[in-house]
């Protein structure tokens, strides 16, 4: 290489230099930087984050060495420690003394988070942070030590609100608006993971009202702000500084964060706490229905376009729906004016609204909307569930009066109560038998079950089933829509292939 090509290269990597020098006097940019004040929200909140140290008496059980680990809330940062410490123990009795079999019941520790809502020392976590304690202490950002008090739990949503004596001056935090919240939005993370005190992280909002299946009214903020055990109840904040949520999950094969965790919106914590602390319990609005989702064969069975809302699978001959006309096989599509795409937004819906409230419930009834205006009753705790009683033994064939859509079916007879538990106030035909292979057994029909309708209308035999089978395979339609009754009485709607 010549001079002459040497000195040209070296004029533009000097234009080059001189380029990246003028960007770096302008500032780097936003994307990389990150957000701002992030910073400035950890300054003003900090002091407003507590830790939440447990004890719990556990009985140790003795014989042969072999004790019983301590049932730990979950995400405890203890648990590893006392796995290793119970595989570990060593002799009769884990060396108590004398070598007595059964050693004394001892105490056991863990940490959670929490945060501060109310200067007159008012706290809120998660209930499965100070559940089955004997004892919780509230211990502020500097290090301050207080014993606390129980004000109420909900287990449903998993939070818990406490109560302590201010030692001192405090700062609280407020909630702030979780519907607001975008994806992408930024949102930093304060909490005691791993026991190691106040850790602040950062991240976004990546999935608004998520449903993992964790209970009734899931609707949680996901983010991959860093969460790990220990952070569960502490306070997920926006960047203005305002509570948007309660950090109460992670998912993890190693239990330590991998960007995937879980916050419960502040707009339904706002809601518990207040109810908690104005009641010491949860009073949440009740509807008196059995639901289930409106599948595509369902909707189009109903005649709804598009698939939307929740099904009516049942109703509460004592509950506020009987007497305000809603039927099974309504399907509701708002609910005091808010819309209902599925059952979680309905159950969300009726346990957010005050119990004594008349709301507007808009249902699809047989293809046309109608009003009905119920006043709602209240949701008694524990819920009354009852398991259904089947048997996948066939009925002997001398029972089976006729098949259709792959079952077979029978009335419902003295012998056939007894054999398949069917209570008296059950109506129907019997499914004596389901064909393995058919579209039937895909939906869990089974032996035992009762068909109560087809196509809205009551039947009483195997004949009419399959009459009304065959009316609408001329009708041009695609499925066929069962009320089935389970032993006990419990409905629900079934979308059977008409092919």
């Amino acid at each position: 290489m010549t001079a002459a090509t040497i000195a040209p290269n070296r004029l533009r990597l000097g234009l080059a230099a001189l380029a990246f020098s003028a960007l770096g006097a302008l500032g780097t940019p936003a994307y990389a930087r990150g957000p701002e004040g992030i910073a400035d929200v950890a300054e003003k909140v900090i002091d407003a984050v507590v830790n939440i140290s447990t004890s719990q008496t556990v009985e140790a059980k003795g014989g042969g060495g072999s004790n019983a680990m301590p049932q730990l809330p979950p995400g405890s940062p203890f648990e590893e420690f006392f796995d290793d410490f119970f595989k570990n123990r060593k002799g009769p009795g884990g060396g108590s003394k004398g070598g007595e079999n059964s050693p004394p019941p001892r105490k056991t520790n863990s940490l959670g988070s929490g945060f501060i809502i109310d200067t007159a020392g008012v706290v809120v976590t998660n209930n499965h942070v100070i559940a089955d304690a004997d004892e919780i202490n509230v211990i502020l950002n500097d290090g301050t030590k207080i014993k606390a008090e129980l004000v109420g739990v909900d287990k449903k949503t998993d939070l818990a609100v406490l109560k302590f004596k201010p030692p001192k001056p405090l700062v609280s935090v407020k909630f702030g608006d979780s519907d607001k919240l975008r994806l992408g939005d930024w949102v930093v993370a304060i909490g005691n993971p791993f026991s190691l005190g106040g850790t602040v992280t950062a991240g976004i909002v990546s999935a608004k009202n998520r449903d993992i299946s964790s209970g009734p009214y899931d609707s949680y903020i996901q983010t991959d702000a860093s969460i790990n055990r220990g952070n569960s109840g502490g306070p997920l904040f926006n960047l203005d500084g305002d509570v948007i949520g309660v950090n109460t999950l992670i998912i993890s094969p190693s239990g330590g964060s991998i960007g995937i965790g879980f916050a419960v919106p502040s707009k339904t914590v706002a809601g518990v706490v207040d109810q908690l602390r104005q009641f010491g319990e949860l009073r949440r609005g009740w509807l008196g229905v059995r639901i289930q989702s409106v599948t595509d064969e369902i909707a189009e069975s109903l005649n709804i376009k598009p698939p939307r809302g929740a099904l009516i699978a049942g109703v509460d001959d004592k509950g506020p729906a009987k007497p305000a006309g809603i039927e099974p096989g309504d399907v509701v599509v708002k609910f005091d004016g808010k819309d209902v795409k599925d059952p979680k937004d309905l159950s969300r819906v009726v346990a957010d609204t005050a119990v004594g409230k008349e709301v507007d419930v808009v249902i699809i009834r047989k293809g046309q909307e109608e009003t009905k205006k119920v006043t709602l009753g209240r949701l008694q705790d524990p819920d009354k569930v009852q398991a259904a009683v089947k048997t996948d033994e066939p009925a002997p064939e001398k029972t089976v009066t006729q098949k259709a859509l792959g079952l077979d079916l029978a009335a419902l007879s003295k012998d056939l109560r007894t054999r398949y538990k069917i209570k008296d106030s059950v109506k129907g035909v019997v499914v004596t038998n389901v064909d393995a292979n058919s579209d039937a057994a895909e939906k869990r029909l089974s032996a035992g079950d009762v068909i109560v309708e087809v196509a809205q209308e009551a039947v009483s035999s195997g004949a009419d089933i399959q009459k009304r089978v065959d009316q609408l395979k001329k009708d041009g339609k695609k499925s066929v829509l069962l009320l089935v009754s389970n032993a006990d009485g419990e409905l629900r709607f079934v979308a059977l292939s008409a092919q």
